[in-house]
């Protein structure tokens, strides 16, 4: 992801892909995505807040739903090995 995308408020993904093994990445975007969202920068866009993270994972901690709710996540990895193929991974 670029710099110049992180700065434009309307970036749209220009493809899509599904996830093939799990990374940290995988997981944030798997913590993303339960809670509604595309990934982080979608997040960032709607909600306009800091992103709540475990201090020793570095993993999401806590996401706000779009109705408002809270999805409060554990510390260790929670996208199970038969979930990774759902997760989508976007470009910009």
């Amino acid at each position: 992801m670029s710099c110049a995308v992180l700065l434009d408020n309307n970036a749209k993904p220009k493809s899509m892909s599904r996830a093939k093994q799990w990374t940290g990445e995988i997981e944030d975007l798997y913590r993303f995505q339960q809670a509604g969202y595309r990934d982080e920068l979608e997040y960032r866009q709607i909600k306009q807040v800091e992103i709540d993270r475990w201090p020793d994972t570095g993993f999401v901690k806590k996401l706000q739903r779009r109705d408002n709710t809270f999805y409060y996540y554990n510390r260790k990895r929670e996208c199970d090995d038969r979930e990774v193929h759902k997760v989508k991974v976007y470009a910009y």
